[in-house]
């Protein structure tokens, strides 16, 4: 058996380190250094020393069930492979439904057989693709995932590698893609030692979470390879049809290949080779095209990427907030706005930002924006963690559903939405350095002061703020919750047995006086009335039959009551 670890950087020595025995390793020019053992020798775990310093985990550790602090184990890629293998081929993201969780509270467990035996749950809504919030191992029990320092070790708390495995294996069996969402921008603070192997950081630019990755200065090629192989790592060995690349404006590349391109076309250039079908979707901020357009018009070539402005414009007009980033949305109009031409912000002013922002997406097709209503980011980042279920009430969020499943888009859905949970998502750490979960503490209330919450911020220190995230799926046997799980599953049979244009071009008409929506979609006729009282109501011409709607059925098929929400299909 071989060991490996890159430290280019290392003067006179780098050994691997077993049972406090140190044995010497060999460097070749790259900076690589390589040593044989036999199984036997790391059986109770290993580490690496540079120059004489500390053990420290391996940078590449597949395994760390003593912390991220603790000595790093071996996986037998083979075995999760033997596990994960199937023919399954994953829908199109043209007809998807993507379904994003977070292990350690989807379920009372907070495990991968936990959340493993509520797949048929998943399945019988209607999803295509269950995206995992991040595995990457981080400090403590449990957290979002996004300070995870050891990027190809599955948490574990969660369960073993060989579970995560077999979560995907069942997904598939249920017909289902499973997404993994990999934080490339930063690593948490608790736990990261790259920087005592090489130069894996930078400081000519820095993130909102701490030092930035050297994708482009001196020995980024190995920077680069690491993170490439760690996609690789997920697809192959576990299965995963797919990443979400967390926050991708903070990953910063000057050269004239950016590290995102090299990593889409390496990784599609493998999924060809393997027969795999793979999709790479970005998270972003910035509105801006060449995320998905292809290398040869001067894109990245990644599949999608996520859309905030309808977020924003839907939550804009819902709830009437305008602190923060919804001042920069003006009601009913942008939401039209979002649903016909995907970006609201095309390179104009953004008061938000104070400067201009984004660009025209001329060149995207719907089924490259992924948008949500709701996921961990707009429910985590307020200081209650409420949900859209503790703010509206059920007809509204009727209207949210249809506006968000029958978009032109990719809808996304977040855990328990499907049925108005009542459980708040809270944003909660776990980190064994005490001066650090103070200093998570502080920069968290630190950070809702533009939104000016006027409410105390729960500590994301405290195990109570992490028991409060967790799912009731108890809820699911009360009749309201079922009225609104039962209107989810029928949009969702809707979106996928009706004709849909294959450009997605939507045509909306947002009638100003009634606050009144409808957008024509293919065969659909979607119409939500967004005032608080009953008004006055006309389809567009042709011939359509009604499907659904959120109101009782009324005499007065004329008008609409508030805040219902009507779809219609064409036909006699």
């Amino acid at each position: 058996m071989q060991f490996c670890v890159w430290a280019p950087l290392a003067t006179k020595s780098v050994e691997l380190v077993c049972a406090d025995q140190r044995f010497a390793m060999v460097a070749d020019d790259e900076g690589y250094w390589r040593i044989d053992c036999t199984p036997e020798r790391i059986a109770s775990g290993y580490r690496f020393a540079v120059d004489g310093g500390p053990p420290l985990p391996d940078p590449r550790s597949r395994w760390q069930p003593e912390g991220v602090h603790g000595p790093s184990f071996v996986v037998d890629a083979g075995e999760l492979r033997a596990i994960s293998r199937s023919d399954f081929r994953q829908k199109p993201l043209r007809e998807a439904v993507i379904y994003e969780l977070h292990v350690g509270t989807f379920t009372p467990e907070g495990t991968y057989a936990g959340a493993q035996r509520r797949l048929p749950h998943l399945s019988a809504l209607g999803v295509t693709h269950i995206e995992l919030m991040p595995l990457a191992t981080f400090p403590g029990r449990h957290g979002w995932g996004y300070d995870g320092v050891y990027l190809f070790a599955p948490q574990p708390s969660y369960g073993t590698p060989a579970e995560l495995a077999q979560f995907v294996a069942a997904a598939h069996a249920q017909g289902m893609a499973v997404l993994l969402d990999v934080v490339y921008n930063h690593l948490g603070p608790d736990g990261n030692y790259l920087g005592q192997f090489g130069p894996y950081f930078t400081d000519r630019v820095r993130t909102g979470w701490g030092e930035a990755v050297n994708y482009d200065g001196p020995y980024s090629d190995g920077v680069r390879r690491f993170v490439i192989d760690n996609a690789r790592t997920w697809l192959e060995d576990y299965g995963f049809d797919g990443l979400r690349l967390d926050a991708v404006h903070a990953i910063y590349g000057f050269e004239a290949v950016h590290v995102l391109e090299e990593l889409a076309a390496q990784i599609q250039t493998w999924a060809a080779q393997a027969d795999r079908s793979v999709v790479l979707i970005a998270e972003s901020d910035l509105n801006d095209p060449r995320l998905v357009r292809s290398r040869g018009a001067g894109g990245y070539g990644l599949d999608a990427h996520w859309e905030d402005d309808f977020h924003h414009a839907l939550h804009r007009v819902m709830t009437g907030e305008t602190s923060g980033y919804y001042m920069d949305f003006n009601g009913i109009n942008d939401l039209a706005i979002s649903l016909r031409d995907a970006y609201v912000y095309r390179g104009q002013y953004s008061p938000h930002r104070r400067r201009r922002h984004g660009r025209a997406p001329l060149d995207v097709r719907p089924e490259q924006l992924v948008v949500s209503a709701q996921n961990h980011d707009q429910i985590g980042n307020r200081a209650q963690g409420e949900r859209l279920s503790m703010l509206l009430n059920d007809m509204q969020l009727k209207a949210v559903a249809a506006l968000t499943i029958l978009s032109p888009f990719v809808p996304m859905l977040f855990q328990g939405e499907e049925w108005g949970a009542r459980t708040p998502f809270l944003y909660f750490t776990d980190h064994q350095d005490r001066e650090l979960g103070k200093l998570v503490a502080q920069g968290r209330r630190k950070e809702f002061e533009s939104f000016g919450w006027q409410t105390e911020v729960p500590d994301p220190q405290a195990a109570s703020t992490f028991e409060r995230s967790r799912l009731n799926w108890e809820e699911l046997a009360q009749s309201g919750h079922q009225d609104l799980l039962d209107w989810y599953r029928r949009l969702i049979v809707l979106r996928a047995s009706t004709i849909r244009p294959p450009s997605g071009a939507a045509e909306v008409v947002y009638e100003e006086p009634s606050s009144w929506l409808t957008f024509v979609l293919g065969d659909l006729c979607v119409a939500v009335n967004f005032a608080g009282e009953s008004v006055p109501f006309a389809l567009p011409a042709g011939h359509w039959r009604l499907l659904m709607t959120s109101a009782q059925p009324h005499a007065d098929s004329a008008r609409l009551a508030a805040y219902e929400t009507r779809i219609h299909i064409r036909g006699p």
